[in-house]
C-alpha cells in the first residue's frame, strides 16, 4: 500500500523545497522566543526605594551623595543591613531641627525615640536608566503579584489557544491557521507596546498568547509533514535550536534597547514579514490527502518534485486512487481519548509537557530574580541549550528517543534536588548544577516536540500536539507563583518541587513506545499498534543480523 512517505522517497525527503520551507519555519521559532520568556527583560525589577520629594530637596540642600541619602533616610529591615524597599520613616523631613549630618540620630536625641514606619505614599525611585513594566506601572511591594499575573495570563492564553487552534489547523488546514495566528499575534504584540494602563497591558498580552503558541506549533507540524522519515528527527531538533538562537538574539536586543516599549516593538514587527508566506508556503499534502482533497495534494506533490528536480513517481496515482475511496476524516477531541493506547499517550504527554514548562520557565525566572547581571547570565544559560541539541542528534538514531529522554528528565530532577541543599557560598557548584539541569530540561523539551508529533495519526496530529502542549501552558501559568511565592516560605522550595516533577516525568517516559525508525501513523489503527510495529522491527533487525553472521 503506497503512503505519502513512499512518495517522498521518490520526490525527495529533504530536498531544496523542504530545506527552503524549513528555514522559513525556523524564523517563526526564533521570533516566538520574546513572547515565551520575554518577561525576564520586559519585567525586570531593579533596586528601588520609597520616593519622597522632600528628601530629594534635603539631599540637594545638604549635598548628599546617593549612598548618603539612602543611609540617612531609608530604614533597614529587621536584623539586617539591607534597606527596606516598601517602607519609609513616618516623620516630617521639613523639620528645621533636622541636621544634614545623620539627621535621624539628632532627631532621636531630641526626644523622638519611637520613630514609626509607613508605606510608600509617593511611589518609588528605581535605580535604572531603562524602564520595564515594573518601573512604569509600579508592580512592586503590595502589587508585586501583578508581575506574576502578567506572565500567567500569557500562559493562560497559550493554554486556551492551543486547544482551539489545534482543532482549526486539523479541520481547516495548516496554512490558513498559521497565517491568521501570525497576523493576530503581530497586531496585539504592537498593541502591548502601546498599552496605556496595566489592565490593557494584560489584556493585549493574553490575546497575543492565545494565538502565538499555536502558530509556533503549527509551523513545526507543517514542516514535519513535508519531510521524510529519515530527516524528521533532524528537523525537530534544529527547529528547537532556532528557538535557542532566538534566546541569544533576545539577550542582545534587550541589552541594546533598555526601554520595554521599544523592545516590545522591536521583537514584534518581524511577525508582519511572515504574512508573505501566503505566496511561498503551500498547504501540507499529507493533510490534504487525509481530507480527501487529492487534486490539490497532487499539484503540491508535483511542485515539490519539480523544485527538488525529481520525477513524479507512478505510485502517486495509486495513492490518489486509494485516498479517493476513503471517507474524509474529521478531527475530534474524542479521538484523543477514545482508544486505550492513544488515551495513554495523551495523558502521559500532557504531564510531561506540564513538567517541561514548570521546570524550564522556573529555572529562567529563578535566574532572572537572583542574577546580578541577567543579560550576561541569560546569554550564557542559553548557550547551554546547544550541547543539549547535540546530545539528541547523537543519541536518537543510535539509542532511540525513549531512554535518553528518560535519563534527561531524571538528571534534571536530581540536579535540582542537590542544588537545593548546596550552600550559596559554593557558587561554582551551584552554577554547574544549574547548567546541567537547564541542559536536561532542554533535552526533554526538544524530545517531546519530536515524539508528540510521531505518536498521533495525521488527521488529529496537530490537534494532539496542541491539546497535550496546552498542559505546558497550564504549567507556565502557575510557574511564577511557584518561583516567587514558595520562595517566601523557603528559598529553595521551588527547586524541591522541580525535582519531584522531573523525576516523575522520567518514569512516565518509559511507558511510551520507541518511535525510532517508525513512519508517521496515518490512521487510528496504526497509532494504536505503533508499539507492536516497533517490536516487529526489532525482530526483523535481529533476524537480519543473524542471517548476516551466517
Amino acid at each position: 500500500m503506497t503512503s505519502f512517505d513512499d512518495i517522498l522517497e521518490d520526490i525527495g525527503q529533504f530536498g531544496l523545497f523542504q530545506r527552503q520551507m524549513f528555514i522559513l519555519m525556523c524564523l517563526i521559532s526564533a521570533v516566538f522566543t520574546p513572547i515565551y520568556v520575554g518577561i525576564v527583560f520586559l519585567g525586570f525589577v531593579p533596586e528601588f526605594r520609597c520616593s519622597n520629594p522632600v528628601v530629594e530637596d534635603l539631599k540637594d540642600k545638604c549635598g548628599w551623595s546617593l549612598e548618603e541619602q539612602i543611609n540617612y533616610t531609608v530604614p533597614l529591615l529587621d536584623d539586617s543591613t539591607q534597606t527596606s524597599q516598601c517602607l519609609q520613616y513616618d516623620i516630617d523631613w521639613n523639620r528645621t531641627s533636622l541636621s544634614c549630618i545623620d539627621p535621624l540620630r539628632n532627631l532621636t536625641k531630641s526626644g523622638y525615640s519611637n520613630i514609626t514606619f509607613t508605606s510608600c505614599t509617593n511611589g518609588w525611585d528605581y535605580d535604572t536608566t531603562g524602564s520595564s513594566i515594573v518601573t512604569e506601572f509600579n508592580l512592586v511591594c503590595d502589587d508585586a503579584w501583578k508581575l506574576d499575573l502578567f506572565q500567567s495570563f500569557v500562559n493562560l492564553g497559550f493554554f486556551i489557544g492551543s486547544i482551539f487552534i489545534g482543532y482549526i489547523a486539523d479541520r481547516f488546514g495548516r496554512k490558513p491557521c498559521l497565517l491568521i495566528s501570525l497576523f493576530i499575534s503581530a497586531v496585539f504584540g504592537v498593541l502591548v507596546a502601546f498599552a496605556p494602563t496595566y489592565p490593557w497591558l494584560v489584556t493585549f498580552r493574553f490575546i497575543q498568547g492565545l494565538v502565538s503558541k499555536g502558530s509556533w506549533l503549527s509551523a513545526y507540524v507543517l514542516v514535519a509533514e513535508f519531510v521524510g522519515l529519515d530527516h524528521r528527527r533532524t528537523v525537530g531538533i534544529v527547529y528547537q535550536v532556532a528557538f535557542t538562537v532566538g534566546l541569544l538574539a533576545l539577550a542582545g536586543v534587550a541589552y541594546g534597547i533598555p526601554n520595554w516599549r521599544w523592545l516590545q516593538l522591536a521583537v514584534t514587527l518581524p511577525n508582519f514579514l511572515f504574512l508573505t508566506y501566503y505566496w511561498c508556503v503551500p498547504e501540507s499534502p499529507r493533510w490534504l490527502i487525509s481530507q480527501n482533497r487529492t487534486s490539490e495534494a497532487n499539484a503540491i506533490i508535483k511542485q515539490i518534485a519539480k523544485r527538488n528536480k525529481k520525477k513524479v513517481p507512478d505510485a502517486l496515482q495509486s495513492l490518489m486512487e486509494k485516498e479517493e475511496t476513503d471517507n474524509k476524516k474529521v478531527p475530534s477531541f474524542v479521538d484523543l481519548f477514545r482508544t486505550p493506547t492513544i488515551r495513554k499517550y495523551t495523558f502521559i504527554l500532557m504531564y510531561i509537557w506540564f513538567s517541561c514548562a514548570v521546570i524550564y520557565q522556573g529555572l529562567i525566572m529563578h535566574m532572572g530574580s537572583t542574577s546580578s547581571n541577567f543579560y550576561f547570565d541569560f546569554f550564557i544559560s542559553a548557550l547551554v541549550e546547544f550541547p543539549a541539541a547535540l546530545i539528541i542528534i547523537v543519541t536518537v538514531d543510535r539509542i532511540g528517543r525513549r531512554y535518553p529522554w528518560a535519563v534527561a528528565c531524571t538528571i534534571t530532577g536530581l540536579t535540582c534536588l542537590v542544588t537545593a541543599f548546596v550552600p550559596e557560598e559554593i557558587s561554582g557548584l551551584r552554577i554547574a548544577l544549574g547548567c546541567v539541569s537547564r541542559m536536561g530540561i532542554t533535552i526533554s523539551y526538544e524530545m517531546i516536540c519530536l515524539v508528540n508529533a510521531e505518536l498521533y495519526p495525521t488527521f488529529i496530529r496537530n490537534l494532539g500536539v496542541m491539546v497535550c502542549s496546552s498542559m505546558c501552558d497550564l504549567g507556565g501559568t502557575i510557574t511564577p507563583f511557584i518561583v516567587y511565592r514558595l520562595a517566601n516560605i523557603w528559598k529553595e522550595l521551588p527547586l524541591i518541587v522541580f525535582a519531584v516533577i522531573g523525576i516523575i516525568s522520567g518514569i512516565l517516559v518509559l511507558l511510551l513506545p520507541e518511535t525510532k525508525g517508525c513512519a508517521l501513523p496515518e490512521t487510528i489503527e496504526e497509532a494504536e499498534h505503533l508499539h507492536k510495529k516497533n517490536e516487529l522491527q526489532k525482530l526483523n533487525i535481529s533476524y537480519l543480523e543473524v542471517k548476516s553472521k551466517e
